[in-house]
């Protein structure tokens, strides 16, 4: 299935008491997610702690999505540095039907666009048959896409490479390429996006915004009247003062504890900044936990 534009959450991960992917768990949040609007959901992205799972743990939860009823609304954030790594990933979730990847270069190393390109140009011999979302988070990797390079992946792996997450802004209100999909990081590009162009979002905060970011993108489609972007927007930067993982798990583990549980080295917020974060979205009548997507 070819990816869709819309908007899509960065899923999160939960873990069991021994701190092992919880998979079952992780599963139906992100359904949850697909029942609440979305229009996909994406395992393994930064928000899901990708880079502090175990590829072992990634595979056990991609198997399980062989026969989900969602499986063609679900895309595979690889999270590991290693060429062959990402390579063995991606063949084990095509074995699961599922083709639909968010692929980030490398973390920790330097390089330029020559290495990303032939980063991205080795896992495209190795796995041919896929679609590819550019994952450009310059605070993650190190790395920011040009449109040069983009645009040069698009001319050269036109069926592969088919979009970007944008989380560095340096692309989204720029790049010009014909049916590719273009999607910021956050919910305050959301609206702006929509009107210049772009094909929706994919997010961390739409985990807990997922009815309302719906909104806002449906009524622009049907020429409505925006009257829930703001508070959208609002929700968000909240949550911008704070780790966007932290801060998550700390709102999301008020209803339901095992939400309470995050990989070292990330922890919850300060018991102040818990305190803090949720008087401020009770400030915004941001609605409670009981009635949220997961």
């Amino acid at each position: 299935m070819a990816i869709k534009k819309g908007i899509y959450a960065a899923s999160m991960s939960i873990f069991n008491q021994d701190l092992s992917l919880d998979v079952e768990s992780t599963i139906k949040h992100s359904e949850k997610l697909i029942q609440s609007g979305l229009h996909g959901a994406i395992f393994f992205g930064s928000t899901g702690c990708a880079q502090l799972i175990s590829s072992s743990e990634k595979k056990k939860l991609i198997e399980k999505l062989n026969n989900n009823k969602f499986k063609d609304k679900f895309m595979i954030g690889t999270g590991v540095n290693a060429l062959n790594e990402n390579i063995d990933i991606m063949k084990h979730a095509k074995k699961s039907g599922i083709d639909r990847f968010l692929l980030m270069p490398p973390a920790y190393y330097k390089y330029d666009d020559n290495g990303v390109y032939s980063f991205y140009a080795n896992v495209i011999q190795q796995v041919p048959e896929c679609e590819i979302i550019l994952y450009n988070f310059e605070k993650l990797s190190g790395y920011s896409f040009s449109i040069s390079l983009v645009e040069k992946l698009v001319k050269d792996f036109p069926k592969q490479i088919v979009g970007v997450k944008d989380s560095t802004y340096n692309l989204f209100d720029k790049i010009k390429i014909p049916n590719f999909l273009i999607f910021p990081g956050s919910e305050t590009k959301l609206l702006k996006g929509l009107e210049i162009g772009n094909s929706g979002i994919i997010s961390a905060i739409l985990n807990v915004t997922a009815p309302l970011a719906r909104k806002v993108y449906d009524d622009f489609h049907n020429k409505k009247k925006q009257t829930f972007n703001d508070k959208l927007c609002a929700v968000r930067k909240v949550f911008d003062n704070y780790n966007l993982i932290s801060g998550l798990h700390t709102f999301m583990s008020e209803e339901d504890e095992k939400y309470s549980r995050i990989l070292p080295p990330l922890s919850l917020l300060s018991e102040i900044q818990g305190k803090e974060l949720i008087s401020k979205l009770n400030k915004l009548e941001f609605f409670p936990t009981k009635n949220m997507a997961a």
